[in-house]
C-alpha cells in the first residue's frame, strides 16, 4: 500500500464499518480440579508453550491474600503441578502471606509472582496488603529438584525496607510490587507499585533489573519509572496515578501506561496514554529509593511522554516489535473500542501516521483483555464475553473482526492470554463442578471454580490473521 493510500485509510478509520464474522473454533476445557485456576491476564504461557502458570486465589478465601499456591498445568496432558507453596499460611480477613498474579519469563522457565509477608514476619510487617508485598520467583519445571519440605526453591526478586530513622536502602522499596512482568528478552521486570511510608502518593509503576548491588536477599534492584504527584495536590499536566502498564517491544526500553492527569482547569482529571522511555544503558543504581519523608525517584535518563489527551483505558499492550500500542478509547458513537497508535506518536502529531486510529467497531464494544498476536498482524480482545480477533495489518482487511467464540453472558470468559507461537489461546471460565456423589463443589463463598480453557487460533496459512478476516 502506498503511503498516501495508507494515510487516507487512517483518516477514514473513525468511520469504520463493523466487518464482523464468526468462525467455528472449538474451545476445550484444560483443568478440572476443584479449585480456582486464575490466569489474571498475565504472561501465563511458558516460553516453549508447554505449560501455563496460574494461582489459586478465591478458593479458600477472598483475593490474592488468601492465595495458597502457584501452579503450572501441562497443556498437552492437563497435569497440574504445585511449583510454590508457602511453608505456613493464615487465611481469612487478615491473611498472610498470600501468593498470586504469576507470569513466566519470556526466555526461561522462571515464574515471578506476588508474595506477601511470611507468617513469621506478621508481628513486624502485618498481614497481606497492597503496600505489603514483594516479588517471588521460582523455576517452574517438574524436573527441578525440590527442597526437604517438598517445595520448589524460591528467590526474592526485591527487598522491602520500611525503616523511618534513615533513608530507604538503595535498590529497595517501601511498599508493595504487583503484576510482575518480564520483558520478552527476560532482562527486566516491570510492575505496579504502592508505597507504605507515603500513602498520599497513589499507585505508580517501576521496573527491576538483576544487579550485584541488590539489597540482600533480593536478586534485583528496584526503581520507580514515574514519580507521581501527591493525591489532590498536582499541578495541571502532572500525573497523580500510573497504572495498567506493560512493556512495549522486546527489550524493556519502553513501558506504556495509563496516567491520571490533572487537566488545565485545575479541577478535573483525565486518564491518558503515556510511555516512559528507559535507555538501554540506564544505570538503575542512580534511582533514589527515598525516605520516610521523600518519595522514590526514577534513575537518571528516564523520560515520560504523553501520547493522548482524551480518555484511555485498559492494560495497554505493545506489539512485539515495539512499533505500535493498543489501548481502549471512546469511539464517536460513545462505545469503548480498541485504538492503535505509533509508540512514538501523539494525538497532536502533524503526521497522520503518528495519530491514533480506531481498530475495532464491535457492536457491544470492548470489555478488555487486549492482546497482540505475536506476529503483530492481529489484536485480540473480549466483547460481551466473546473472544474477538481483529486484523491490524494495514490494507483492505484492517479493522475486520472475527468472533472466535459465541457471546455468553452467563459464563464469562476472562484473563485471555496467547501462546508465544500464536497458535493457542487460554482463558478462564467459571464452570459447575460436582463430586462423585453429584454434589456441587464450589469455592469458599459458593461460586463455581474458574477453570482454564483453550482455543486454537484459526490461521491455516500462519500469517497471524484469523482466517475469516482475510
Amino acid at each position: 500500500m502506498g503511503k498516501m493510500m495508507y494515510i487516507s485509510f487512517l483518516l477514514l478509520a473513525g468511520a469504520l464499518l463493523c466487518f464482523c464474522m464468526t468462525t467455528a473454533a472449538e474451545e476445550r476445557q484444560l483443568t478440572f480440579s476443584p479449585k480456582n485456576h486464575d490466569l489474571d491476564c498475565n504472561d501465563n504461557f511458558s516460553p516453549d508453550g508447554r505449560f501455563l502458570c496460574y494461582d489459586t486465589r478465591d478458593t479458600v478465601g477472598e483475593g490474592i491474600g488468601n492465595g495458597q499456591t502457584i501452579e503450572i498445568v501441562e497443556v498437552a496432558t492437563g497435569e497440574e503441578t504445585v511449583v510454590y507453596e508457602p511453608v505456613e499460611s493464615v487465611t481469612g480477613d487478615a491473611p498472610a502471606p498470600g501468593v498470586g498474579a504469576c507470569s513466566f519469563s519470556g526466555v526461561t522457565n522462571e515464574i515471578a509472582f506476588i508474595h506477601g509477608p511470611p507468617v513469621d514476619e506478621i508481628a513486624a510487617r502485618g498481614t497481606y496488603g497492597k503496600p505489603n508485598r514483594c516479588g517471588g520467583c521460582v523455576v517452574a519445571r517438574k524436573e527441578v529438584e525440590k527442597d526437604k519440605q517438598g517445595r520448589y526453591p524460591m528467590q526474592w526478586l526485591d527487598k522491602r525496607d520500611i525503616a523511618t530513622d534513615r533513608d530507604t536502602l538503595p535498590g529497595a522499596h517501601r511498599g508493595g510490587t504487583h503484576r510482575h512482568e518480564f520483558t520478552l528478552d527476560g532482562k527486566r521486570i516491570g510492575f505496579t507499585y504502592d508505597d507504605f511510608l507515603l500513602p498520599q502518593y497513589d499507585r505508580t509503576i517501576g521496573y527491576m533489573e538483576a544487579n550485584p548491588k541488590a539489597p540482600v536477599p533480593a536478586s534485583h534492584c528496584f526503581a520507580l519509572l514515574v514519580k507521581v504527584a501527591p493525591k489532590g495536590k498536582s499541578k495541571p499536566g502532572e500525573i497523580e496515578k500510573a497504572h495498567a502498564d506493560s512493556w512495549i517491544g522486546r527489550h524493556g526500553y519502553m513501558r506504556g501506561f495509563i496516567g491520571t492527569v490533572r487537566n488545565d482547569d485545575g479541577k478535573t482529571y483525565e486518564d491518558s496514554l503515556f510511555v516512559v522511555d528507559i535507555p538501554k544503558d540506564v544505570d538503575i543504581t542512580t534511582a533514589d529509593s527515598g525516605s520516610a519523608t521523600r518519595f522514590p525517584s526514577p534513575p537518571k535518563g528516564v523520560q515520560v511522554r504523553r501520547l493522548t489527551h482524551e480518555w484511555a483505558n485498559g492494560i495497554v499492550r505493545g506489539s512485539a516489535d515495539g512499533s505500535r500500542i493498543a489501548y481502549l478509547a471512546k469511539a464517536k458513537d460513545g462505545s469503548t473500542q480498541v485504538f492503535l497508535i505509533a509508540s512514538d506518536g501523539s494525538d497532536k502529531s502533524t503526521d497522520p501516521n503518528k495519530r491514533p486510529v480506531q481498530l475495532t467497531a464491535l457492536p457491544k464494544g470492548v470489555d478488555g483483555d487486549i492482546r497482540w498476536h505475536p506476529s503483530g498482524n492481529s489484536v485480540l480482545c473480549l466483547s460481551n464475553n466473546a473472544i474477538v480477533s481483529t486484523c491490524a495489518q494495514p490494507g483492505a482487511s484492517f479493522g475486520k473482526s472475527v468472533y472466535l467464540t459465541e457471546e455468553d453472558e452467563e459464563r464469562p470468559r476472562i484473563a485471555m492470554v496467547i501462546s508465544p507461537d500464536g497458535k493457542l489461546l487460554a482463558y478462564n471460565r467459571p464452570i459447575h463442578v460436582e463430586d462423585v456423589y453429584g454434589v456441587a463443589v464450589t469455592n469458599y463463598k459458593g461460586d463455581d471454580y474458574r477453570q482454564i480453557f483453550l482455543l486454537d487460533f484459526p490461521d491455516q496459512d500462519g500469517d497471524g490473521i484469523a482466517d475469516e478476516s482475510k
